[in-house]
């Protein structure tokens, strides 16, 4: 599972080997990569929403 949220925070940065991805195709299942991509999607929209009050509350 590690390797699945490892792929998808390089790809939230936009920054990825052609050889690295073709590896995680083969290594990881579809499963593992939209679950870790949902964990990743709302821990940085949370982040965002708590950034976003601390500085409105200022």
């Amino acid at each position: 599972m590690r390797d699945a949220f490892k792929a998808v925070l390089w790809s939230f940065f936009g920054v990825r080997k052609r050889a690295e991805y073709e590896a995680d195709q083969r290594r990881l299942k579809p499963a593992q990569i939209i679950g870790a991509g949902v964990v990743c999607a709302l821990v940085f929209v949370i982040a965002l929403y708590l950034l976003v009050r601390a500085v409105v509350t200022m």
